[in-house]
């Protein structure tokens, strides 16, 4: 029986949390899928590790080179076999139906190019953080283009046609969740899930990423507003870096939880015990 769904995931370096990543995969409610595991030139023991699951579903591809995310994406999809297409990444955690809810919304919404789930933010020791600010429709989503996209990258899901139509943009090292969708949005329709199906891995604040993916971003409003003739984007421009020195000042000034309170808000009580068991039952795998 082929995959119906192929899941992409890109790993360099992640020993210490492929295992887990891996097994969340292994664990969902829907079966019908392979999960690529592309390395893109790791050093350490990530591509034994993953050699060491016996199931015929997951396939690795290595040829010992670091090309980054956006480029090991692009060849993900090209190697997929499934009509839908999933992101994941080597330290992230699928909640075990996310799956399954993704392709039945998918089905019943033909219209749909993309859909995403809210997030369950965690640390490195499986404690959470929060989650991120939610948007469900399309319109919602894409309301103000100009100041980024709620959508989780790392809880894609989406016709495998439309990433061969829209690629990712190998030029960008990072932020190349935003730049596609502020690239699309016009000629694609958007969707998130309200249910919490993905957890996702944050380290400290780092202000060097940060910068990077806020003028990333100012030059794809730039170049996105030219050639749609947008001049709206130029006020996104000049919002981008008013954000860009307030959270510069919060990281120099070592006020770090002034972006965490503003990206990170509470998760109720129910999510919290559906994540402690999910947590629970990874850290008794190897």
């Amino acid at each position: 029986m082929p995959p119906y769904v192929s899941i992409g995931m890109p790993v360099y370096n992640c020993e210490e949390t492929i295992c887990k990543a891996i097994n969340s995969i292994l664990w969902q409610t829907y079966t019908a899928w392979e999960l690529l595991i592309i390395d893109d030139g790791s050093t350490d023991n990530t591509v034994k590790i993953a050699k060491e699951y016996d199931d015929p579903r997951i396939k690795i591809f290595t040829d010992g080179k670091n090309r980054k995310l956006a480029n090991r994406l692009n060849q993900a999809v090209k190697l997929s076999q499934g009509d839908f297409f999933a992101r994941m990444d080597a330290d992230d955690i699928a909640f075990p139906d996310r799956i399954r809810q993704q392709v039945s919304f998918l089905e019943k919404n033909d219209g749909v190019d993309l859909v995403g789930s809210r997030v369950l933010i965690f640390d490195k020791i499986g404690s959470i953080v929060g989650t991120y600010p939610f948007r469900e429709t399309h319109d919602a989503i894409c309301h103000r283009p100009w100041s980024g996209f709620y959508l989780p990258h790392p809880t894609w899901m989406g016709k495998k046609t439309w990433f061969l139509k829209f690629p990712y943009r190998e030029s960008m090292p990072k932020t190349q969740d935003q730049e596609l969708l502020l690239r699309t949005y016009h000629v694609s329709k958007f969707a998130c899930l309200p249910d919490y199906l993905h957890g996702y891995r944050v380290e400290d604040v780092s202000l060097k990423k940060i910068l990077m993916g806020r003028l990333l971003f100012i030059a794809a409003l730039y170049r996105v507003g030219n050639q749609r003739k947008l001049w709206r984007f130029y006020y996104g421009i000049f919002e981008q870096i008013a954000k860009l020195l307030v959270d510069s000042f919060a990281i120099i000034s070592g006020l770090k939880y002034i972006i965490m309170s503003h990206r990170a808000m509470p998760v109720n009580e129910p999510v919290c015990q559906l994540w402690e068991h999910i947590w629970n039952r990874l850290k008794k795998k190897k």
